[in-house]
């Protein structure tokens, strides 16, 4: 029986989380230390009505450094995620002005979730304190929404790693958008 294969290729800036939410949804464990990343992938079985699927996740590196090898990984995806952390509002500006562009440079076409990381940590009384001492403030769910509308993503969803909330969620969306189904089980 040959399974089918759903490419799901993660982007975003480096220690927005990437990593952290891939392996938390592929391991139901949270990485205890930040390791750069420059390519990973995982792989899970998925059930979407009777009929197994491999979801392949690809795991790149955020960093400038690796702006030209990235793209390598971009070929035949069939979604891709394009991430920030809801505690940094530079990595929310870069979905527009860096990676939404990359993707759909490359990839023009292929469907967009974005994908607000870290969200256990936008009440955190300390984030909240560096960020004013910026003027700044977490990214709120409304704007992610509207960016979502704005690029003409598929939608925005936001989850945390740490905690599970909402992790499934997005990869709900992704089979979802790959099959027009909801997966029932991992």
């Amino acid at each position: 029986m040959v399974v089918a294969t759903i490419k799901c290729v993660v982007v975003g800036d480096g220690a927005v989380g990437k990593t952290c939410l891939l392996i938390s949804y592929t391991t139901n464990k949270f990485p205890s230390e930040y390791v750069p990343t420059v390519f990973d992938n995982y792989a899970v079985t998925v059930m979407i009505g009777d009929e197994p699927y491999t979801l392949g996740l690809f795991d790149t590196a955020g960093q400038e450094d690796y702006d030209r090898l990235r793209p390598l990984s971009y070929p035949q995806t069939d979604v891709f995620l394009v991430c920030f952390s809801v505690t940094s509002p530079a990595s929310f500006e870069n979905v527009r002005e860096k990676w939404f562009p990359e993707v759909h440079h490359h990839c023009p076409g292929v469907p967009c979730l974005i994908v607000g990381t870290q969200t256990d940590l936008r009440d955190d009384p300390a984030v909240r304190e560096k960020l004013a001492k910026q003027k700044m403030q977490p990214v709120r769910k409304e704007d992610g929404d509207r960016m979502a509308k704005e690029l003409g993503a598929v939608k925005y969803v936001e989850c945390s790693a740490l905690t599970q909330y909402k992790l499934k969620d997005v990869f709900d969306e992704v089979c979802c958008l790959s099959t027009d189904e909801v997966p029932l089980r991992r």
